[in-house]
């Protein structure tokens, strides 16, 4: 997978980028990463890429033309190599839909997405009528900028395409991947500070450790996310382990 990031602060993903599996899958050719400065994309001598909106308003708004020069000139770029490769444009902005994990599964599968990261008050809206494919938030909140959105969605995306995680299985197995949230985990020592971990961890039992992970899974979505187990319909073998747990459904 190629992903180009339009931001005017490139700088800011060199840490993130650089360390873990991300920078793993770099180096085997797993994903491409071009970073590109809109500022780059400007034609008068200070490199403005804002300005105050019409009909007036607090804060600035990145201008149309720099943006849509980046995405253009990087999408030539890409269809040059494979006129099929025709690349996602996805603006991340607070207005988006919002990202879970099936999108990201969603978008581990295409070949090439532009990022547009947005900054000030916001970007011009013909970058979002006209340009983008798709408008993506990482959450019901407002960031300084879309740099640390855009980090959070490829690395989303990223844990999805074969070979970036250790195990095939990973990806399946944690939080929201089903709908649920992930069992709890443990590791050695086996009772730290008078803490047992469950005795069936220990049993060598794997059919009754994957009912125990099964049932915690869906404990624990009860507890903490309820508006997630309301979206799901739940087999009868699951709404009889949540009884087991003592979880009362009124």
């Amino acid at each position: 997978m190629r992903i180009d990031i339009l931001t005017l602060f490139p700088q800011m993903f060199e840490g993130p980028f650089s360390h873990g599996v991300f920078q793993r899958a770099r180096e085997v050719g797993l994903i491409a990463l071009q970073l590109h400065n809109i500022r780059d994309y400007t034609h008068d001598k200070h490199h403005v890429v804002d300005d105050a909106p019409y009909g007036g308003g607090a804060g600035m708004l990145i201008k149309p033309e720099p943006v849509f020069e980046a995405a253009e000139t990087v999408n030539k770029e890409i269809t040059a190599a494979d006129a099929a490769a025709v690349p996602e444009i996805i603006l991340l902005s607070p207005s988006g839909r919002p990202l879970t994990a099936e999108i990201a599964q969603e978008l581990s599968e295409k070949k090439n997405i532009i990022f547009i990261c947005g900054h000030y008050e916001g970007i011009d809206e013909r970058v979002s009528k006209y340009l983008a494919t798709d408008e993506i938030s990482v959450g019901d909140y407002v960031l300084s900028g879309g740099e640390i959105a855009a980090m959070v969605a490829v690395n989303a995306i990223a844990r999805f395409i074969p070979g970036v995680l250790g195990s095939e299985e990973s990806p399946q197995e944690e939080s929201h991947t089903d709908g649920l949230l992930e069992y709890p985990h443990y590791t050695r020592p086996s009772t730290f500070r008078g803490h047992k971990i469950p005795e069936v961890l220990l049993s060598g039992n794997h059919a009754e450790i994957k009912k125990w992970r099964r049932q915690q899974s869906l404990l624990r979505t009860a507890e903490r996310r309820p508006d997630l187990l309301a979206k799901l319909s739940l087999s009868k073998e699951d709404k009889i382990l949540l009884r087991e747990a003592g979880y009362n459904e009124d």
